[in-house]
C-alpha cells in the first residue's frame, strides 16, 4: 500500500517542479521561443543552469529541443535523425575516424555557428559525442559520460 503512495507523492513533486519552472521562465525566453517556432505543440520546459533554459516540443511530428539563454537569445535546436538521413561523407569520417564505433544516437544540431551531425556513439569501451559539420570537419569530441 505505501508503494502508490510514494509513486503518487514523487508524481506530485514532479508536478510541482515542472510548474514552478515555466512559473520562473524569463518572459524574453517565451517570446523568443513564440518567434522561432510559432507551430510548436506544446513545449515543456526545463532550466538547464543558471542562464539556459530548453524547450522540448514536437514540430510536424518530429520531437525536438532548443534552448536559449536568459535574455532569450536562441542557442541550439536539436532533432534526432535516422542514420539512413545522415549524408555518406558525414558517415566516411565517422568511420573512418572510429571504424569501431557502436552508435547510439544520431541528431541533428543548428546552433549560430551552423549545422552538424552530433553521434553519441562507443568506441574502445569510451562513450563519445562527436559533431561533424556539413562539410565532414570533426567540430567536437566530448566525453559523452559528462553529460
Amino acid at each position: 500500500m505505501k508503494k502508490p503512495l510514494v509513486i503518487a507523492g514523487l508524481i506530485a513533486i514532479n508536478s510541482i517542479i515542472s510548474c514552478t519552472s515555466v512559473k520562473d521562465l524569463p518572459i524574453a525566453v517565451n517570446e523568443a521561443f513564440a518567434r522561432k517556432f510559432p507551430n510548436a505543440d506544446n513545449p515543456k520546459w526545463d532550466k538547464e543552469n543558471d542562464d539556459e533554459w530548453e524547450a522540448e516540443f514536437k514540430l510536424d511530428g518530429e520531437e525536438y529541443s532548443a534552448n536559449f539563454n536568459s535574455d532569450g537569445q536562441w542557442l541550439e535546436t536539436e532533432h534526432e535523425v535516422e542514420l539512413s538521413e545522415v549524408p555518406q561523407n558525414i558517415m566516411a569520417v565517422l568511420t573512418d575516424k572510429y571504424p569501431d564505433f557502436k552508435l547510439k544516437e544520431t541528431e541533428i544540431s543548428e546552433t549560430a555557428e551552423g549545422t552538424f551531425y552530433e553521434f553519441e556513439i562507443k568506441t574502445n569501451g569510451s562513450a563519445l559525442e562527436v559533431a561533424i559539420d556539413k562539410t565532414g570537419k570533426i567540430a567536437k569530441t566530448e566525453d559523452a559520460q559528462n553529460d
